[in-house]
């Protein structure tokens, strides 16, 4: 198999184009092929372009441990630069990519080197993300980890998420709290996590363990969904800059919490797999 590797802001993906494997590979071999070890290493396979009636362009999102996911936002950004370098479009002319967490447009800037993505409608409604309980909006909170409590707050932009706005924040503590969180049993289809500190009114800080994947260095839909809840919290303006630890995603939050990403985007190189690493 033939692989095209990219990364956005440190958060690495293959894309799997069908024309080089016309089907999917299996969640034990999505997994061998994403180990760092054992395989290509990545944070995820894009396989795609997919023919779809809803949109120009379809994609499937699969996270290291075979899982499959509605929506990634440095995933959809390295799709649509991959489209880019093979000729399916072209700078600053939007196009649609659907995904099983909704239909978004996305606009290729800088050559390649960067991309927009209309993400869709951050909703905070317990049923849609969902959480367990009563229909509610999911806002400061408390939930009981490793035998400590903390507030959060949930959102999903097509994909679920549990922020936990707090006054410092680090990677340790992600390691720590991010596991537990993810699989807790509020969040009946496990949830990606974020810890949210607001520096002022148009930056946040984030750190993130991404569902399936762990602890990783940037997400466009964790930074949606963080920039998002601060917003909604009253403690930021519309306009943030989210800085993850491997650099800077811009959030614009229109009417109604529509979500608008920009973010670069890197080409790494192509890969081969050998059929023998599927094997052994």
């Amino acid at each position: 198999m033939k692989f095209f590797k990219y990364h956005a802001l440190g958060n690495d993906y293959l894309v799997l184009d069908p024309e080089f494997c016309e089907s999917a590979p299996s969640p034990a071999h999505i997994e061998r092929i994403c180990h760092r070890n054992f395989g290509l290493g990545s944070d995820g396979i894009l396989y795609g372009p997919l023919s779809h009636e809803d949109a120009q362009f379809g994609l499937r999102i699969f996270n290291p441990d075979g899982s499959e996911a509605e929506k990634s936002g440095n995933g959809l950004r390295i799709f649509s630069r991959y489209l880019f370098d093979i000729g399916k479009v072209k700078e600053a002319d939007p196009f649609t990519i659907w995904t099983p967490g909704g239909r978004v447009e996305s606009t290729i800037l800088e050559g390649g080197k960067s991309a927009k993505v209309e993400m869709g409608a951050v909703s905070f409604e317990s049923a849609l993300i969902p959480v367990v309980g009563e229909p509610r909006e999911v806002l400061n909170e408390s939930i009981e980890l490793g035998g400590k409590v903390y507030l959060y707050c949930a959102a999903t932009i097509g994909n679920p998420h549990a922020v936990f706005p707090m006054e410092s924040i680090s990677e340790s503590l992600a390691m720590e709290m991010g596991p537990l969180a993810e699989v807790h049993a509020n969040f009946p289809n496990r949830t990606n996590v974020q810890l949210l500190q607001v520096l002022n009114r148009n930056e946040i800080a984030i750190e993130i363990w991404e569902r399936g994947a762990g602890y990783t260095l940037a997400s466009g839909s964790s930074s949606s969904a963080a920039a998002a809840v601060a917003h909604r919290l009253g403690a930021v303006d519309n306009q943030i800059t989210v800085h993850c630890p491997g650099g800077d995603i811009e959030i614009e939050i229109r009417n109604g919490y529509q979500i608008l990403m920009t973010g670069g985007v890197t080409r790494v190189g192509e890969m081969i797999l050998d059929p023998e690493c599927l094997t052994d």
